[in-house]
């Protein structure tokens, strides 16, 4: 009798111990453990449960919130860091950066799939690294430190974004998503009169793979060149260009 007693207190034991090392890894320590569990609970552990008769709350409610609280504290970041971007290519970021792929990498980091209560099925099928459930996951974990915190953004602002930075720095390494144009246009017009013109010079190569060559020219002056296979991308390696002659880039 003694052994099973052990067996059956084991359980709670090795969920606190997994909560508290998952606490340290996201560097915030929940108030409402409760909270913590549902944010781990997929639905597949709710189903077998339920089918026991027992009530486990799965975490696609916090998902559910946590899509808006990323939205907001991404939103938020890239409104005051990117000031010359327009809605346009701040969308298009934010996107890169809260796409499934993105929080599903996030969420390995913090090895969350291995604390996640999973249905022994889904668990057997590679559940706890697939990345759809890593980044609903993430996004229920997000959503619960808000509540936790008295639906206060700090904790998860604190947590969220040194991943959503080195995102974006990987975005501005590749030169993905930056608005060169946009960025030029504004340094021009900060001397009244001043002209800037794209100019077509040169197309080569078939109809299927055609590479467009584009100048950039200030009152008539050449200041930046690019080639790209579509004009609107060769007209920002043009403006690229432009930046690092103004010493912008």
């Amino acid at each position: 009798m003694a052994d099973n007693k052990t067996t059956h207190n084991s359980k709670p034991f090795q969920e606190a111990r997994a909560s508290e090392e998952l606490e340290n890894a996201i560097g915030y320590t929940f108030r409402d453990k409760q909270l913590l569990t549902e944010a781990l609970t997929h639905s597949s552990y709710s189903n077998e449960k339920r089918s026991k008769g027992i009530r486990r709350p799965c975490n696609e409610r916090l998902e559910f919130l946590g899509d808006s609280v990323l939205s907001i504290l991404v939103s938020s970041y890239l409104f005051e860091s990117y000031r010359d971007i327009q809605e346009g290519e701040l969308t298009k970021i934010r996107a890169a950066v809260v796409c499934e792929k993105a929080l599903s990498r996030f969420a390995a980091r913090i090895e969350l799939g291995q604390y996640m209560h999973m249905g022994h099925g889904e668990s057997m099928n590679n559940g706890r690294t697939r990345p759809s459930i890593l980044a609903d996951a993430f996004e229920a974990l997000l959503a619960a430190m808000y509540l936790d915190a008295g639906e206060n953004f700090e904790p998860a602002r604190t947590f969220l974004m040194p991943f959503i930075q080195e995102e974006l720095q990987v975005i501005r390494d590749n030169s993905v998503f930056v608005d060169y144009k946009t960025t030029l246009q504004q340094i021009v017009q900060q001397v009244e009169g001043e002209r800037l013109e794209y100019i077509l010079v040169g197309e080569a190569g078939p109809d299927h793979a055609k590479v467009f060559t584009v100048e950039a020219r200030l009152n008539s002056n050449v200041i930046g060149k690019g080639s790209a296979r579509s004009k609107r991308e060769a007209e920002q390696n043009a403006a690229k260009e432009a930046l690092v002659l103004f010493g912008q880039k």
